[in-house]
């Protein structure tokens, strides 16, 4: 009895093991790009889909965990910033090769480098890299070792090389030879893009097992996001890497098992006034906009909470500033989100002379306090927003007009005639440091949004802010770097020139068929460990 007892015992056994290796190995994962990649050289991406193809055949000298936030080896097994954060060190691992058999060695490093760096090629991802004039220098110190020297200090150097996708300099396939999990196998133009298992790709699970688990990925062209909605539902697709919160309120009522929300987001959604001196504006309207008390005012005035609930489902958070609770490091901890108190708005504008008559706001010289505020037509959240803090505003007794524009036109105001009062839109953050915003915090930045250009800081915050932003990106101690974010943080914070609403959250929706996925805030949210994904039957998750 006990002989057939440990034979049914040992057979459950080996059937949960084969269970196991099924869901773990081969298959085809599917999911839809939103438009055709632009391009496949990894040097030259810009757009979503080109960087999904770049995240998934690159192969990279460290990658940012995007779970933990923290940086980690991969084509390199060390690396070393010195020279004041002018020059970077790798050690490489030995005895790789590309997709197409290829060896790898430090040769591959200087030549993406040399192309990464070429002013003629403009690629984006360089961009990052250009701390100064001068060239690039690279030094090979041996087959797997490389110094990498740039004219300038650049802080957070080696965790800019996670977008850098290295390339062969001897393979005839070019870029299509590839060190990451996956290769092009088939490209077919405005309909889909077929990815194969890179058999040459160098890791192994804790078994000794090669990865990636999963053989192939189909990319299907879909820009419909109803279309691709129901295709996950039939189940003809594995996952969709981001959606909105009224599609995520349609998954859940699918099935709650496929939702994913994995909190507040990078990115932001803000209004700001327009504070350019030459602007076609009257003059009593720029005394208002130029003044901190009327911003923190209107900021006041502004019920996040609600934004939060009912614009967005309850999907978003009420947000603080620049950098979001999510980035982990950066967030400045001391700082809350702006309060609720219209009282207090009140108090705030009567210290510049504005006061209640009969229900409306009026400013020392009588003006009526009304402005417009401008959005980009069919984004149905923020025109959602606006409508609220149109409402919210009459509360204090300020008028607020909604305008909506075609993005063309949005745009030309902004940047061209500056012929508008108000702005609610959005920041998309993909980096998590802070030196990505360099190009909104510097007064003398195209999109320091609020009074562009400036040929010298219009006000001492902004001049301060200038101070920190630079200082923090040529300093290497990662602790001083984090005190000077902080306190732009807080002058963001004391000064509102953008009016920081709601951090909306990271929603994704996943087949309960796709295994050890963990979606989170970092894009890409679903894929970002791709070489151990795996398919295989549908399985409830505790959430």
């Amino acid at each position: 009895m006990r002989k057939r007892i440990a034979n049914v015992v040992l057979l459950i056994f080996v059937a949960l093991l084969a269970s196991a290796a099924l869901a773990q190995s081969g298959g085809e994962l599917r999911f839809c790009l939103r438009s055709e990649p632009k391009t496949l050289n990894p040097l030259l991406m810009s757009d979503d889909s080109s960087e999904t193809i770049r995240y998934l055949t690159g192969g990279v000298l460290m990658r940012v965990n995007r779970l933990t936030q923290e940086l980690e080896p991969e084509l390199a097994t060390s690396w070393k910033v010195a020279d004041a954060g002018k020059t970077i060190t790798f050690k490489l691992r030995d005895n790789l090769r590309f997709s197409d058999g290829t060896t790898f060695s430090a040769d591959d490093v200087a030549y993406t480098v040399q192309q990464l760096m070429d002013p003629a090629l403009h690629s984006p991802t360089g961009d990052a890299f250009r701390s100064g004039e001068g060239k690039v220098q690279t030094q090979l110190l041996s087959k797997n070792r490389i110094a990498i020297t740039f004219p300038a200090p650049i802080a957070g150097l080696d965790k800019l090389f996670d977008q850098v996708a290295i390339m062969s300099a001897k393979s005839p396939q070019k870029e299509m030879a590839v060190l990451g999990p996956y290769f092009i196998a088939e490209n077919k133009a405005g309909a889909y893009l077929i990815l194969k298992r890179n058999s040459n790709y160098w890791k192994h699970d804790a078994a000794g097992r090669p990865l990636p688990y999963i053989d192939s990925i189909r990319l299907d062209i879909q820009q419909n996001r109803d279309i691709e909605m129901l295709r996950l539902v039939r189940g003809e697709i594995d996952f969709i890497n981001s959606v909105d919160a009224e599609y995520f309120d349609k998954v859940m009522s699918e099935n709650p098992f496929m939702g994913h929300d994995a909190g507040a987001s990078l990115d932001a959604e803000f209004m700001w006034f327009n504070q350019v001196p030459g602007s076609p504006l009257p003059s009593y309207k720029k005394t208002w906009f130029t003044s901190t008390n009327f911003r923190r005012a209107i900021s006041e005035a502004i019920n996040r909470e609600d934004l939060s609930r009912i614009a967005f489902r309850g999907r978003a958070r009420p947000a603080v500033g620049p950098i979001s609770p999510a980035n982990k490091f950066w967030f400045n901890s001391k700082l809350q989100p702006h309060p609720f108190d219209q009282k207090s708005a009140l108090q705030r504008l009567s210290l510049d002379g504005f006061h209640l008559q009969n229900g409306v706001l009026r400013d020392r010289e009588a003006h009526a306090v009304e402005f417009s505020v401008i959005t980009n037509s069919g984004n149905k959240y923020r025109e959602r927003m606006a409508t609220m803090i149109q409402q919210d505003l009459t509360g204090i007794g300020i008028k607020l007009n909604v305008v909506t524009l075609d993005f063309p036109s949005l745009i030309e105001r902004m940047t061209r005639t500056f012929d508008y009062e108000a702005c609610l839109l959005g920041l998309v953050n993909n980096e998590l440091d802070p030196n990505s915003q360099m190009n909104v915090w510097l007064s003398s930045a195209e999109n320091h949004q609020w009074n562009p250009s400036q040929k010298t800081p219009a006000t001492a915050w902004e001049a301060e802010i200038d101070k920190l932003m630079r200082a923090q990106a040529s300093t290497l101690n990662s602790a001083k770097r984090k005190e000077f974010v902080d306190k732009v943080q807080q002058i963001a914070w004391d000064q509102e020139p953008f009016i920081y609403l709601v951090n909306k959250n990271a929603l994704s929706a996943v087949s309960p068929a796709l295994h050890n996925a963990h979606p989170v805030v970092l894009r890409p949210q679903v894929y970002w460990n791709i070489d151990q994904l795996s398919l295989g039957a549908e399985v409830a998750r505790n959430r």
